[in-house]
Parts: structure tokens; sequence; C-alpha cells
């Protein structure tokens, strides 16, 4: 037995044709896919032997959507023991397995052959599970007819489409709660000082995102680093397009950048300036306001954040050694540049903690919370992971 097992493996692809291998690899992805369709089967009769209660006392769940059978609720671990897998695992074979069956006939059908890929019929019955049972029609007619014959995601789209026309209103509701889920939030910063933004918008929006991300990126290829030679030669695309998502935040900067590379169209014949579509009056007034501002009243137009760095006199003459940011932790002295650049600084002397002020009111001053901060460094509370910014101190307690 170990000498077969030890047996070199191409010396038997030699003594096979490519025909010979080919039809095997067909006839190992039917078998695959009919061992699944077993598996699917089982888990059907496992759910008709156990599709009424024992006694009154014992609970039914039903797993699938409407129309199909309800199940014991303690024959889903048993099938999960005999299964060796998670109850909630074994809870989802059965759904979908219920749902193809009472659900989407058609697709099942195709299933049953080994036409397509069970865990694509799974997914469109987990896709469509919502719907009511004479809503559901829809899709399995859809499904059946590009199931065997087209690609896992065209199959899932078509799924999602169907599921829309099928119930517009339900669609409608759940992308009003969507819409209620968008958000903006940043990572916390690693030890070289980078965080990640992270962000739920709609499809357009991130569309104009990503246009103006590579638009910028374009444009700073071709800026020049300290050396003298293009950006393009020192980084590459991805670099240059996480410089230029930090030009966003910069709106006055980047409007000036913007204005400083437009490349005027023109009539072949006449070699006129042409308006382009996209820019209608209304913003071409809008840029010359824009100009017309005064530096002072352009730089109002930055967005306001606020960054704690505590440095010391030493560090920055010397532009050696190391500064701390609250939320971000320590960085290299030099590396301050990067996150201070564009801004601007205010300069706050060193606190005397041996001078205190009286506070009453319930609110406490900004001063003492700066006297608690610097004393406290955070929440004092034995294992508190609120210590890394000051807004998440309740300073008051």
């Amino acid at each position: 037995m170990a000498d077969a097992l030890l047996e070199d493996p191409h010396s038997a692809v030699d003594e096979v044709s490519a025909t010979a291998l080919l039809s095997r690899a067909t006839s190992a992805l039917r078998t695959r896919r009919l061992a699944e369709v077993a598996e699917l089967e089982l888990a059907l009769q496992w759910a008709v032997l156990n599709g009424h209660p024992v006694d009154e006392r014992d609970p039914m769940i039903s797993p699938a959507g409407d129309g199909a059978p309800p199940v014991r609720e303690h024959a889903v671990p048993e099938l999960a023991m005999a299964r060796e897998t998670h109850a909630m695992t074994t809870r989802a074979l059965l759904a979908d397995a219920l749902d193809l069956a009472d659900r989407l006939p058609r697709t099942w059908a195709f299933v049953r052959a080994g036409d397509c890929e069970p865990w694509v019929a799974r997914k469109v019955a987990v896709i469509s599970r919502a719907l009511l049972a004479h809503e559901v029609g829809i899709v399995d007619a859809a499904v059946s007819r590009a199931i065997a014959g087209h690609s896992p995601s065209t199959v899932l789209e078509i799924a999602r489409a169907k599921v829309i026309e099928a119930d517009p209103a339900t669609h409608a509701a759940e992308r009003e709660r969507s819409r209620h889920e968008r958000y903006v939030s940043l990572s916390r910063a690693d030890e070289l000082g980078y965080r990640c933004v992270i962000s739920r918008v709609t499809a357009g929006d991130a569309a104009w995102v990503d246009a103006m991300v590579d638009r910028v990126a374009e444009i700073l290829a071709d800026q020049l680093d300290p050396d003298g030679r293009p950006l393009r030669l020192s980084h590459n695309h991805d670099e240059l397009r996480s410089l230029a998502f930090g030009w966003l935040g910069r709106p006055a900067d980047l409007l000036r950048l913007l204005l400083e590379h437009i490349v005027p169209e023109t009539e072949p014949e006449t070699g006129a300036p042409v308006q382009p579509a996209w820019a209608p009056d209304h913003l071409s007034d809008t840029v010359q306001r824009l100009c017309a501002l005064p530096t002072r009243r352009l730089a109002a137009v930055r967005g306001r954040g606020r960054l704690f760095v505590h440095v010391t006199d030493t560090a920055l003459t010397s532009r050696t050694g190391v500064a701390r940011i609250e939320g971000v932790g320590p960085i290299a002295v030099s590396q301050l540049a990067e996150v201070l650049g564009h801004a601007d600084v205010t300069v706050t002397p060193v606190l005397d903690l041996a001078m205190r002020r009286r506070a009453d009111a319930y609110e406490h001053p900004e001063v003492v919370k700066d006297h608690v901060w610097t004393q406290t460094g955070g929440d004092v509370f034995p294992y508190s992971p609120r210590t890394a910014t000051r807004n998440a101190v309740d300073f008051d307690h």
C-alpha cells in the first residue's frame, strides 16, 4: 500500500492521453455535483421525516421561505452531529434544500440532473427567500433558463433583478433602510502612522470619487518630487491614488490643482475653444466667484479637524526624535510634515498642572478637561479601552 502511494504521478500521466484526462475531469465534475445533490436530498428526507412535532411541547421552525414546510427544531442539531458541522450550517442546508424543492422546482430539476453548480442554486434560494410563494415563481422561471449555461455571476444578477421585479415595494423599503446605514469612518492607526478610510456611499457617489481620485493621481504623476524627478518614477499607481485621496480633504488646494491642469477643447476647423457639455454656465460663474475670493476667504473653504500632537521644542529644532499624536500613536518627528503640512498649527505651552481652577458646573470647562487629560492620559478605569482620544473620555464621571 505504501509503495502504491509513493508511485511517481508523472509516470501515470504519460500513459493517459489528453482526451482521456479531459474526459476524467468532466466525469469528476459531475461526480462532485451529484455528491452535493445527494447531500441536499438527504437533508430533504430528514426534513420530511421530522416535519411534524413529536408532542405538543416539541417546537417547530420554518428555516426556508414562504410555502416550504416546517421542521422540528431539535432535528437540526441531530443532523448537524451526523454531518459533523455546526447547527447553523446544517440549518442553512435544510433551508436551501426546502426552498429548491418546494419554491424553485424548475431550478431544482437542473440541480438534480447535475447540469449546474449546486452552490449557485443554493445562493439563488437565499436571495429569493424573502419572497412570498406566489412571487418566487418569477425568479424560478428566469434562473432555470440561465443556470445551466451561464456563469455564476450572471445567474446571481438575474436572480437579484427578478427579486426586485417580483416585490418592488420590499426592495424600496430595503433601499430606504440601507440609506440610513451610510457612513464614513477611520480605522485605527498602524505603527507607521497610516489609517484606512472606510465608507459606505451610493454607487454613483463612489464612481464620482473614484474618477476624481484617478484624475488627481494622473496630475500628480507629472509633479516633481524633492529630487526633481516625476512622481510616477518613484510611486506606483496605488500610491498616487492614495496621495490623490488626501487632496479631497483640501478643496481649495484641489481646485487650484484642477484649474491649473485644464486642457481646453478646441474646434478642429476654427481652433476656437468650445464649452464642453459638462461645464454649464452656472459652473463658469462659480469658478469666477472662487477666483475672485481673497486668499483668506478661500482658505476658509478647507474643512476643520483637530489633532493633538505632543512634541518637544528640541525634537522640532533637531528634526529627530518621536512625537505623539492622540488617537494615532508615536511617529517620527520628520513624519509630522505629512500629517500637518497643509494645516494651520496652533502651538500651546506646556500646562502647569500645579495651577488648578475651580469648576462647580456640570459641564467641565475646556481648561479643566485639558488638565485632567494631561494628568491621566485617558479613562483610568482598569482595562478601559477608552484611552486613545480625549473625545471618548467621560470627563465628568
